[in-house]
């Protein structure tokens, strides 16, 4: 996932809506450094990180309660999908 992405969240307490911004390096000679982290965010208030491994299989949340782990992993998921969609799009 290369490009900052609106996610929306549905909890028992109702609809949260969460911003998932890469973390990517332009590096020289190479159009773009994508790192696996994302930070999340829901309006101004930082949610901590989802940082996956190099193959974008195993991953981490790194906030503090701010999401359960389902929430997290339901997350995960969708940049998970929506990466492998873009590297498919640009073969």
């Amino acid at each position: 996932m290369i490009k900052s992405a609106d996610y929306n969240l549905y909890t028992p307490d109702g609809e949260r809506f969460i911003t998932i911004k890469p973390v990517n390096h332009a590096v020289p000679g190479v159009k773009l450094n994508v790192t696996g982290v994302f930070k999340l965010s829901e309006g101004k208030v930082s949610l901590g990180e989802i940082v996956f491994d190099d193959n974008m299989r195993a991953w981490e949340y790194t906030g503090f309660g701010d999401l359960t782990h389902k929430q997290a992993a339901e997350i995960a998921q969708y940049i998970q999908d929506r990466t492998h969609r873009e590297l498919e799009g640009s073969r």
